[in-house]
């Protein structure tokens, strides 16, 4: 199936009727729809945690072992939060946390008691952004599946599983002050906000990306729409040297955009900034890491994984930056988690650019 097949195929999955064909009976009035009604106010700002209604799996191959590895995300009770499960470590349990971050070159890499579970940015950034407040990963290998090389494939699956709330309100990290960081020629901040937003500009010496710049607002149709379908990207030039330090082993034309010396192996691109929207795609799921949903707006030029998960754990080691309120969504709109989301009818990431 082409690109635009598969695009296509998401938008189709996406439908109300073809949803509720999906679900038994019983399910089909108690689920959260993801993808339809109102903007980021009445969605992110839900009173109550919430869960999968059941559980998804996923197969496929890690972008940097090149090994097999199945993963499935299971309901979790209130208050659990993201917790990967080594299924071939005798359940050896990684919550994803700031706390256990190891290594953050050209993947977000968690670890703890010397247990490494890798690449975990594209599946926490769908679950962040789509509302589940609580699962349970398990897996049985160290690196998840990077299938695409984007989050088309978490994205549709929870969608066709949808969420239930539950029994215990959520609690939202809202910013109060700015906080700067600078390396050299890169730079990341946060300020105070009225939703969660991120502004990510990046500047390549390559023709194809140049500069570009992205603003995002979060709502799970934004963000299955224009930014969960770009794709993980790397140079053809630096392939050899990654693959000789053990990196890369599973990268493909099938998982990722791979760039020439003036163009992509690749025949087309899904938009032509593909790249700065895959960029924020990675820094949601490094700014997850907080735990909670974020109220706050982000600033990031030329940032990456370090910077990204530097700034998380500047924000939690300073409590004056930042206040933690519950009932936001209540305080705002009287509809509680009941809330129904579609995707617009156009998915203007399926054509070819």
């Amino acid at each position: 199936m082409s690109v635009h097949s598969n695009l296509r195929h998401f938008h189709n999955l996406l439908t109300p009727q073809s949803l509720a064909n999906d679900l038994p009976a019983s399910r089909r009035e108690n689920r959260t729809r993801l993808f339809t009604g109102p903007f980021f106010q009445e969605f992110w700002l839900l009173k109550f945690q919430q869960t999968l209604a059941a559980a998804i799996s996923f197969s496929g191959v890690g972008l940097h072992t090149g090994t097999s590895v199945d993963l499935k995300v299971v309901p979790a009770p209130p208050n659990t939060g993201l917790v990967f499960e080594r299924v071939d470590l005798d359940n050896f349990r990684i919550e994803a946390n700031i706390k256990n971050v190891a290594r953050v070159a050209y993947a977000t890499t968690l670890m703890k008691r010397g247990v490494l579970l890798s690449t975990v940015e594209h599946l926490l950034s769908s679950l962040y952004i789509l509302g589940v407040d609580n699962a349970i990963i398990e897996i049985n290998n160290l690196e998840v599946p990077i299938l695409d090389g984007s989050a088309l494939e978490f994205i549709t699956k929870i969608q066709q599983v949808g969420l239930k709330a539950q029994p215990a309100k959520r609690k939202y990290l809202v910013i109060q002050k700015r906080l700067y960081l600078k390396d050299h020629d890169k730079t990341i901040s946060i300020l105070p906000a009225e939703s969660f937003q991120i502004s990510y500009s990046i500047d390549f010496k390559h023709p194809l990306i140049g500069k570009q710049s992205f603003d995002f607002e979060a709502s799970p149709e934004t963000f299955a729409k224009e930014i969960a379908p770009a794709r993980t990207f790397g140079f053809f030039h630096e392939v050899e040297v990654l693959r000789k330090n053990g990196l890369v082993r599973g990268g493909s034309l099938q998982n990722a955009i791979v760039l020439t010396e003036d163009g992509i192996l690749n025949d087309i691109l899904r938009f032509k900034d593909e790249f700065v929207r895959h960029k924020i795609l990675d820094s949601i799921g490094d700014f997850s890491l907080i735990g909670r949903p974020l109220i706050g707006r982000i600033i990031a030029h030329k940032a990456g994984h370090a910077m990204h998960t530097h700034l998380v754990s500047k924000i939690l080691s300073d409590r004056s930056l930042w206040r933690l309120e519950s009932d936001l969504g209540s305080k705002r709109s009287k509809a509680g988690n009941n809330y129904s989301y579609r995707l617009p009818r156009t998915v203007n990431s399926s054509r070819p650019v």
